[in-house]
């Protein structure tokens, strides 16, 4: 096996992250050829540690978040492995809620570096960024703090995501909806084929999906692995108690008990199913593994669970609401929390997405609630160009059938879209800003005041 020498040696948290990113030109390569191969040249360390998979078009991180905060104060230890990050780089890789240090990602990189590097001489090929990210998260928890339980995000997709080289004690499926398909397949069936190939055999499945065709692809699929599925709306529910603005109280009805109230302080009716998908995987893994939490640890984990960027109310005055709606379900979600959850006089919305996004299909939820609709561009790589965007808004604002009329407004550079929007929202309005996390990311840093931040996968 190739020696690493001294002099190759990554010497700084920068350099690390920026050998890392500098994987992306290899692209997003679907297949588990070459993390399978650097697993086996690490001693496949994935195999001591027990995952729960979580897969979905929305809703994963969420649920993450819930679950993580449910195991922690259940006096669990836990990994977290998330994508993509809002803040800074180790955000993804979090152990008991705290991410990992950057001289310990150094020292993780550099023990990965000649094994990648050793792969990327073969016939594989170089392992992308993610592959080498989740290279990193199994080493951080396997070798480096040793969870009782990681909470295990899907990148893209299931079936040949590279986290699903792990065999999980449970999966998860919050939804499948319109995003990634020009990867994923054509239709939502195609798309959950792709999301169900996390589920495997023996192995329970958790899902919130509602579409019958999904529900069909999800029923065959667990039922082709012999693996039991509890399925929102069937094996379980929740009945929303209370709902005000920063706190929810909701009641969970599942096929072993009913618990309530239970509350979250995470705003949209979304979260409530999020949370009711958390609460029936831990009520699984109480039956079937033993898993010990008590009520009040179950009702404050769900309480303290945080997730930035999704309606993340990050200013006061004026007030800016943040939330990463970059598909039109989550659009749908957006609207829905912004007609059921917030009082305002008027509404101003900035927007930027990507080019690979379904932005028709999105702006339709947002156009018929807007006062003000600025468009703008993220800083990446894959951004759309806001006179495309205008140009598709301009086309579906002649066809909105009862639409109120809305102020356009192009502004490319972001930094003067948010100030814009800062500008026009009055003390009784209410200022969004949404689409692309990457836009997400670089806003709450700019109105949190946090230099530290980075941003991307």
């Amino acid at each position: 096996m190739q020696q690493h020498r001294e002099s190759d040696a990554l010497p700084t948290y920068q350099a690390a992250t920026d050998w890392i990113t500098g994987l992306l030109p290899f692209g997003i390569r679907p297949g588990l050829d070459r993390i399978e191969a650097l697993m086996e040249r690490l001693g496949n360390p994935h195999r001591r540690l027990k995952f729960i998979h979580v897969a979905g078009t929305n809703g994963k991180g969420s649920v993450c978040a819930y679950l993580t905060s449910v195991l922690f104060q259940s006096g669990y230890d836990v990994g977290t492995f998330t994508s993509p990050y809002i803040t800074k780089f180790t955000n993804r890789f979090q152990y008991n809620g705290k991410d990992i240090q950057e001289e310990q990602l150094l020292a993780l990189a550099n023990e990965l570096k000649p094994h990648v590097e050793a792969i990327g001489e073969t016939e594989l090929g170089s392992p992308t960024m993610f592959e080498v990210s989740t290279a990193l998260a199994i080493l951080y928890f396997a070798k480096v703090t040793y969870p009782d339980y990681v909470v295990w995000e899907t990148g893209l997709g299931g079936r040949m995501d590279v986290t699903n080289i792990v065999y999980p004690v449970i999966s998860v499926i919050t939804n499948v909806g319109h995003d990634h398909m020009d990867r994923l397949g054509d239709t939502l069936a195609q798309v959950a084929e792709e999301k169900a190939g996390i589920i495997k055999p023996g192995v329970p499945v958790v899902s919130a999906v509602t579409q019958p065709e999904v529900v069909d692809v999800i029923r065959r699929v667990a039922g082709e692995k012999s693996s039991t599925l509890y399925m929102l709306g069937e094996q379980f529910s929740e009945s929303a108690l209370e709902v005000r603005q920063d706190e929810q109280q909701f009641r969970f009805q599942g096929m072993f008990r009913t618990i309530e109230p239970l509350g979250i302080s995470l705003n949209g009716a979304h979260q409530r199913t999020n949370a009711a998908v958390a609460v029936m995987t831990v009520e699984v893994l109480r039956q079937y593994q033993a898993l010990v939490v008590e009520d009040d640890a179950l009702q404050e984990g769900l309480l303290k669970a945080e997730w930035p960027g999704r309606l993340e109310m990050v200013k006061r005055e004026p007030r800016i609401l943040l939330d990463g709606a970059h598909n039109p379900e989550g659009a749908e979600m957006l609207a829905k929390a912004l007609k059921d959850t917030y009082k305002y006089d008027r509404l101003h919305v900035v927007m930027g997405m990507l080019e690979n996004k379904n932005h028709r299909e999105t702006f339709k939820h947002i156009l018929p609630i807007v006062d003000t609709l600025i468009l703008t561009e993220p800083d990446y790589r894959m951004k759309m160009e806001a006179q495309d965007l205008a140009a598709i808004v301009q086309e579906l604002r002649q066809n909105l059938q009862g639409g109120k009329p809305f102020e356009l407004v192009i502004e490319k550079d972001w930094k003067q879209a948010l100030q814009t929007l800062q500008q026009v929202t009055g003390s009784s309005d209410l200022g969004v800003v949404t689409g692309t996390l990457y836009l997400i990311a670089d806003v709450r840093a700019r109105l949190l005041y946090n230099s530290d931040s980075e941003k991307g996968w």
